[in-house]
This record gives structure tokens, C-alpha cells and sequence, in this order.
């Protein structure tokens, strides 16, 4: 079942907390405990969302159900009606790195009766059709719309504690999610104790991501009747099915993190997890606010995959007072390649020789040495004397990084074999997924009014040149003074305030890059992206432009009221391609969708556009929501006229093109 208000998520259990039991040994982990569980919650599953005439969720719904009208309920007795729980749940197929479904904890019997089948497609990807479970629809935040949220758990076997966790293990996650790409989103059930790590590790492993993945957990188990897994698996979830944030974050207590800024504080606080150096991305209260200003977005024109490899011979030292150069000798010694050296206050060591010369001698032997911060909240820089040695010495200052995200970043640059030591030395003081901050100069002063009008009068220049045709574009001056002077001053006006002016200028913005998409106008955005001066820069905006924050992330992924159509959407409905690579360069969604579930792939595919579909892929579009069935339709069609041209663009996006009925020897489509 594939409808427009769905979206797929797949959990990809890998133990801990939130799904174990009490037994003799204090909390354990128990096979099929988290999903059995789930399934008996409809909070978590709804069975009446598998019925097409479902109207859960509403009052309306409730009162058919209850009186046992609605066409997804069995009546009883007294008119009380339950759901009609269906023969066969419906399935979503998914694929793992691992067998899927076999336990040794079980019997035979219990095996056959709770797993799936298991095929093997080829060497290490095994398939299976999982069980799906559905939350009742919910609001799609930013419209009317109400959408459900579709998913399947991929329970690993066995179930792992997080102290269990290896560099293994975190690979195998991020081939599970290269493997079901396929799904709008990822949720990955975690232990605490190491979250932060795997969280961090994923933020590297996962290269040009372009889908949401969280990571979450518990405190206290599910089983238990005070717990904190109800709030943190719905949460995550919630914004998983909702929203598009393509980082791998972290959700625990109402809050969502970037994942390799996190750090565990609390082994028994509801609030375990903090991000002293950044701030959180979503807040979760009576409403879901995204903080959309700190979310990073793809800026290549890339396909997502899955890094596989990690260097193992990394490890963190801790300085303390009286530590000796022998002490650090001892710890440098081969196979390590890398350490992230923890140093006092704002990245201070010991001044004593010996230790100095140790450092030193390990940095001019290749190894990557990297100094952050024992403090929770700081980073290290280079104002104390004690700190500037260290940088003489060849140790690489590592900003405001955590331990867990030094660590494992350190693993993920030395496991390229394309880059030498000095590149991976200069790529750990650069962000490369939001991982540190980075150097500014002076805070930029905030806009006066007058600036702020003299944009808001720029705003409707363009919107006047994009209104006449391009053979009449006389330079046309917009005037403010709409009111006779006169008038005006006898009016005794208040002036604008900064924040009034800025106000206009943001509601006018959406439209301006909507119609410049439409009309393939690069100048104009330029104009709405901030990412070049000149149409020359736009098609390639330079690295300084996107890091330093110039492109703004909302105005390029806002939405048509209407459609909740994104200006990619507009130009790939358009066949615009040079508009397409400019927004994807500037931090358009590529998996976004619209109100009818329909992808910029789909649009640009229909209408035969078959460069804008080329940039797409290119970017690692997929068909998704309610692509495939209408795309399936009009694939046949096309088939039957003996369209090339759209077979061929068909068979890009995925669909099977090559058994082409030919019309002029009778054949049909099928």
C-alpha cells in the first residue's frame, strides 16, 4: 500500500533500554518484546489506516467506529465494535546486511510463526517483507493536510547492548540505510551509553545525505509503566514522518540534536543528553518548532552513499597534571594513527619538555593529533601561551568538537586512502557536517530600516522585470513614495521599525523565487538565494558564498500554499535544468514532495524534461509517495505509443523500460 498521506520510515532496532524486560539479571532484552508491544498500542499502530474508507483519528471516525458503521469495524454486542484487525498486515520490503528474522533464542515453531521469510539476493543482502505497522494520521505541520506514518522495525539478531557497540556495527547501520534508501526517513533505536558515538559516527559515514536520520532511546524501558521510550520512539518519529531534516540526529526529552554535537551528561536524569556548543535543531512542546536556520542541507549535486570503512587505530588520551613524556611515548606507539588529545581549560598542556618533545615527535611521525577541550562548554583556541605550543608542536586545534565527534571523525578521514596526512590534519578543523564552529570575524550589525527598504524596494524591482517579457525589459525604477508627501506628513506616520521592513521583505521572497523557478530567470535567483553577485557565479556558487552562510535555507524549499509545491518542484515541472542545478547548489530538498505526494523527479519525468531529470538523478532523486503508480501508468502509455523518448527517461527513474511494445508489428502493453 502506497498512499500520498503516508510516509515510510524504517527502525532499525539495535537494542538497549527501551525495549528490554525485568528478569533475574536486572533490565535484559527480549526478541519481538518492542515491536509485539507496539502493535498493541494505537497510538503506535492504527489498524483502521489499512482500511481505504479509514476515517480514524477524527470524531467523526470515532462515532462511526463506535457504533460499528465504520466499513474497518466488526460489530458486538451493545454496539460496541472493535477494529477489524486484517488477516495479513500489510508489508514493506526491506533489506539488511544480515539474515533478517533468525533467533536462536527462539523454537522452531516460535520462528516460523513471528519471522518472516528470508531470502538471500545476492552475496551479504538478504531481503524480507516486514510486517508494517501505522500511527493514526496526524496534521502535516505548514498545511491541512493529514498524513500517517507507515513503518517497519528491522530488529537486529542478537539485540546489543550499547557498550557492545564496535566500528562493525556502526557500518552495518549505515548499509542497512543505504540498502533501504527506498524510505522517506530512519529511526535507529539505540542504548544511551554509547548514542553519542554511533550518532557521530553515522554524521561521517552517511555522505551526502539527503533523508532524516534519528537516533533515539530510553532511560527507562517501555515495559516498565513510568517510562520515557513512549515520548522519545513517538518523537522521533513524529519528526522522521514529518519533517525533511537531512542530518543524522539524536531525540531524547522533547529535543532534537545534531548527532555529532551531542554528549551524554546523565546516566539516570530523564534529560541525559546536552549540546553545550550548539543548539538544538527541533524543540517538541505543544508544538513542533525547527529551529530550519541551523539545519544543514546537501549543497552538491551528489548521490547519497554509505561509507564503509573506518579506521580502528585512533584513540583519545586525557592530560593530567604530572602526565609524562614516557607516559605519552607509550601511548603513541604503532598501530596509532590518530588521538584526540584532551586538553585543560581552552586547549592548554604542560609546558615540561619531555611531554612537548613527545607530542612532537608523534605529529612529525604521521601521526594525527587533534586537541579539544576537557570542559563541556568552550572550545580551544590559541589565546594562552600553553596553547599555542601545542600548535607549534603540529597537534591540530579542534574548536569546540566533543571527544565522541573528534574520535570518530578521526577514524573516518584516515580510513581514505586518497587523502595524505596533512589533508586530514586541515580537514579536522573544518565543518564538514556541522560537526565544530567555525571562525568569524565581527558579528554583522543588524540591518537599519533604511537598508531594509532600500531590499524590500530591490524585491519588487524584480518582481517588475520578471512580469514584462524578456523582449521588453526596460530598467524600471520602483518608488516608494506611493502617497503624496503632502498627505503624508499632514498623516504624522509612524516610521517602520527593523523588524516591520524585514517582515515584508520575507513574505514577499517566496513568491519572487517561485516565479524566477518558473521563468528560469537566473539573475533573479541569485537575487532570492544570495548565493552569487553575477548569473555568471550562480550555476556554480562559490565554497565562501555556502559557508558562510549567504544562502538562506527556508526561501529555497518554501512552499506554494496552494500545491505545497517547492520552487525545485516549479522548475522541474518546467524542464528548467539550470534552475535545478542552481537550487539543489543552494539547499533545495531533492526528496521533497508536494500536497499530492509527488516528487521534482516525477514532475520533470511526466513532462519528458529529460535534462532536468539527468541533474535530478544526478543528485540522488528517487520516486517516492505517489510517484510510482502514476509513473507505472505512464510508462504504459508510453509503451503503447512507442515513446523512446519517455521510455527511455522512465527507465533513468527506475521503472523496467525494455520490454518496449512495438505498435507497427501489432504489439501491445500488457
Amino acid at each position: 500500500m502506497e498512499l500520498s498521506d503516508e510516509s515510510r520510515v524504517l527502525i532499525i532496532y539495535t537494542g538497549g533500554t527501551i525495549g528490554m524486560l525485568v528478569g533475574q539479571q536486572g533490565y535484559v532484552p527480549e526478541p519481538h518484546f518492542l515491536t509485539e508491544t507496539l502493535r498493541s498500542q494505537t497510538r503506535f499502530h492504527d489498524p483502521l489506516q489499512d482500511s481505504l474508507f479509514s476515517n480514524s483519528g477524527s470524531v467523526q471516525g470515532f462515532r462511526d467506529w463506535s457504533r460499528g458503521t465504520s466499513p474497518s469495524a466488526s460489530p458486538r454486542r451493545g454496539g460496541i465494535s472493535t477494529p477489524a484487525m486484517p488477516s495479513l498486515l500489510p508489508t514493506l520490503l526491506v533489506r539488511s546486511s544480515h539474515p533478517i528474522g533468525q533467533s536462536s533464542t527462539l523454537s522452531l515453531d516460535q520462528v516460523q510463526r513471528k519471522q518472516p521469510t528470508c531470502v538471500q539476493v545476492s552475496e551479504n543482502i538478504y531481503e524480507a517483507h516486514l510486517p508494517s505497522l501505522v500511527t493514526p494520521r496526524s496534521a502535516v505541520p505548514g498545511s491541512n493536510a493529514r498524513k500517517s506514518i507507515r513503518y517497519a522495525i528491522l530488529e537486529w539478531t542478537p539485540l546489543l547492548d550499547s557498550s557492545n557497540m564496535a566500528i562493525e556495527d556502526w557500518i552495518r547501520i549505515a548499509t542497512e540505510i543505504e540498502l533501504n534508501y527506498a524510505f522517506d526517513a530512519f529511526v535507529v533505536l539505540h542504548g544511551t551509553d554509547t548514542m553519542s558515538y554511533t550518532s557521530s559516527a553515522l554524521s561521517f559515514l552517511l555522505e551526502d545525505l539527503g533523508k532524516t536520520v534519528i537516533l533515539t532511546g530510553a532511560q527507562i524501558p517501555l515495559s516498565q509503566l513510568r517510562n520515557d521510550a513512549v515520548d522519545n520512539l513517538m518523537g522521533a518519529l513524529s519528526i522522521a514522518g514529518h519533517y525533511i531534516i537531512p542530518e543524522c540526529c539524536l531525540y531524547f526529552n522533547h529535543t532534537l540534536y545534531r548527532g555529532n554535537r551531542v554528549s551524554k551528561m546523565s546516566s539516570y536524569d530523564l534529560s541525559a543528553f546536552d549540546s553545550p556548543n550548539f543548539p538544538p535543531l527541533v524543540k517538541v512542546g505543544i508544538d513542533i518548532v525547527v529551529n530550519w536556520n541551523d539545519v544543514i542541507r546537501q549543497t552538491s549535486v551528489r548521490k547519497f552513499r554509505a561509507h564503509k570503512e573506518m579506521n580502528p587505530n585512533v584513540a583519545t588520551l586525557r592530560l593530567f597534571p604530572g602526565i609524562s613524556g614516557a607516559m605519552i611515548r607509550a601511548f603513541f606507539t604503532p598501530p596509532v594513527r590518530g588521538v584526540v588529545l584532551e586538553t585543560f581549560g581552552a586547549g592548554n598542556a604542560p609546558q615540561r619538555a619531555d611531554v612537548m618533545e613527545a607530542l612532537k615527535e608523534a605529529c612529525d611521525g604521521g601521526v594525527v593529533v587533534v586537541a579539544i577541550s576537557q570542559c563541556t562548554k568552550g572550545l580551544v583556541s590559541d589565546v594562552y601561551e600553553t596553547g599555542r605550543t601545542l600548535t607549534q608542536a603540529g597537534v591540530v586545534p579542534g574548536i569546540d568538537m566533543t571527544p565522541e565527534c573528534a574520535l570518530t571523525k578521526l577514524g573516518y578521514l584516515l580510513s581514505k586512502p586518497e587523502l595524505t596526512v596533512k589533508e586530514v590534519r586541515d580537514l579536522m578543523g573544518v565543518p564538514l557536517r556541522g560537526e565544530l564552529t567555525r571562525a568569524r570575524g565581527t558579528a554583522p550589525s543588524q540591518p537599519t530600516v533604511e537598508q531594509n527598504l532600500d531590499n524590500i524596494q530591490q524585491v519588487l524591482s524584480q518582481f517588475v522585470r520578471l512580469s514584462r517579457p524578456p523582449s521588453l525589459a526596460p530598467q524600471i525604477t520602483v518608488t516608494s513614495d506611493v502617497i503624496d508627501p503632502v498627505a503624508q506628513n499632514a498623516a504624522a506616520p509612524w516610521t517602520w521599525t527593523a523588524a516591520e521592513a524585514a517582515t515584508t521583505e520575507s513574505v514577499l521572497f517566496p513568491f519572487l523565487v517561485h516565479l524566477a523557478a518558473a521563468r528560469d530567470d537566473l539573475e533573479s535567483l541569485s537575487f532570492c538565494l544570495g548565493a552569487a553577485p553575477t548569473v555568471n557565479n550562480i550555476s556554480n556558487p562559490t565554497d565562501e558564498a555556502l559557508k558562510s552562510g549567504l544562502i538562506p535555507g527556508g526561501i529555497v524549499n518554501c512552499l506554494d500554499c496552494g500545491s505545497g509545491r517547492a520552487p525545485l518542484h516549479v522548475a522541474a515541472l518546467s524542464g528548467h535544468a539550470r534552475s535545478v542545478n542552481v537550487l539543489l547548489r543552494c539547499g533545495a530538498l531533492v526528496h521533497q514532495r508536494d500536497t499530492l505526494g509527488h516528487t521534482a523527479l516525477y514532475y520533470a519525468a511526466r513532462q519528458a524534461h529529460e535534462a532536468a531529470v539527468d541533474v535530478l538523478l544526478q543528485a540522488g532523486a528517487a520516486l517516492g509517495g505517489s510517484d510510482q503508480r502514476f509513473a507505472i501508468i505512464a510508462l504504459e502509455d508510453a509503451k503503447f505509443t512507442n515513446d523512446r523518448v519517455s521510455i527511455r527517461i522512465w527507465s533513468k527513474c527506475g521503472l523496467d523500460g525494455t520490454d518496449i511494445p512495438n505498435p507497427e508489428k501489432g504489439e501491445v502493453s500488457t
